[in-house]
């Protein structure tokens, strides 16, 4: 059994897709999608105008960046599934029904798995090294493996995406909302997807100063989902600039040295250090019986919703 198409929105956001969206659209329409919504980040081109005549909807973006496009969407999402993803042509419309279905067996999110022994061609082999090291350092800072966080291919329950709070503007969206997933302990499928080579359009994506922003949003959001590797690489890093300043002081007092000014400084980076672990471990164990409560706390919500509906038949 498969999701009835005309339940899903397929959420399109485009900067200069000239070259691919109609045909993107068409494949859509061709395969029974109806509700096309195209986020358009004021491309140059004509973009929005090859999008609109193929039968999309189309809103221009009031921001810049992918995830703001993303958000300001939420806005204009009525359908119970979303499909999300790229106007450039590399995800293919064919894929979505294996996104969808998951979310009839109870799932909340399903992500194209991208990186695929198949795939590997479709790849810069600095994009490729580089998003298997953000997938890594994802499971080190938020506990779960996801296999292609950064994946632009994804399908939703709108009430899914209701219950996430998502602000990256940029290329991080895809973290964020991973991120969010997590934190929210939702049912997360990751299917195996084709993904084809970028044609007739450059990538907005550095691999290099964006692999970094993206890198820093995976360590950002861990404040919430892990604060024990948050604040522990801090409190790590700080004591190990203590412990390195005092096996220096040491060698300079078998040399007959002293340096008493160092010496309490060191002594007090290792005190900082683990005090800031120790915070994390503390921030830990609140946010953990806050989860419990929550958790609580929508279970007695269902409970009295069950009674209701109940008496009322």
């Amino acid at each position: 059994m498969d999701i009835e198409k005309d339940q899903v929105c397929v959420l399109i956001p485009t900067l200069n897709e000239e070259p691919t969206i109609g045909d993107l659209i068409q494949r859509f329409l061709d395969l029974g999608y109806t509700d096309i919504l195209v986020i358009d980040g004021k491309s140059s081109d004509r973009t929005r105008e090859i999008a609109a005549s193929s039968g999309a909807k189309v809103v221009i973006q009031t921001g810049k960046g992918k995830g703001n496009a993303f958000i300001q969407a939420l806005a204009f999402l009525e359908k119970p599934y979303v499909l999300l993803l790229d106007g450039d042509g590399t995800y293919d419309p064919e894929d979505a029904i294996h996104l969808l279905k998951p979310l009839l067996m109870g799932y909340d999110q399903s992500i194209g798995n991208r990186l695929g022994q198949e795939n590997i061609t479709s790849f810069h082999r600095l994009n490729l090294t580089g998003n298997r090291i953000l997938n890594w350092l994802f499971k080190v800072a938020h506990g779960r493996y996801l296999y292609d966080i950064l994946s632009g291919y994804r399908a939703f329950t709108l009430s899914s995406l209701r219950r996430m709070h998502l602000y990256e503007e940029g290329f991080g969206i895809e973290t964020e909302i991973s991120s969010e997933a997590v934190k929210n302990k939702d049912r997360i499928a990751v299917i195996p997807v084709k993904y084809g080579v970028r044609v007739g359009s450059v990538t907005k994506l550095d691999p290099i100063h964006d692999g970094i922003k993206i890198g820093r949003t995976i360590y950002r959001l861990a404040k919430l989902n892990n604060p024990v590797f948050y604040f522990g690489m801090i409190g790590a890093l700080i004591t190990l600039a203590g412990v390195v300043m005092g096996a220096y002081i040491i060698s300079e007092w078998f040399r007959k040295i002293d340096h008493i000014p160092l010496t309490i400084l060191s002594m007090m980076l290792v005190i900082a250090g683990l005090q800031i672990f120790m915070f994390g471990i503390q921030s830990d164990m609140l946010l953990a019986y806050q989860r419990e409560m929550l958790h609580e706390i929508q279970n007695l919500r269902e409970e009295v919703g069950s009674g209701n509906k109940s008496l009322n038949e």
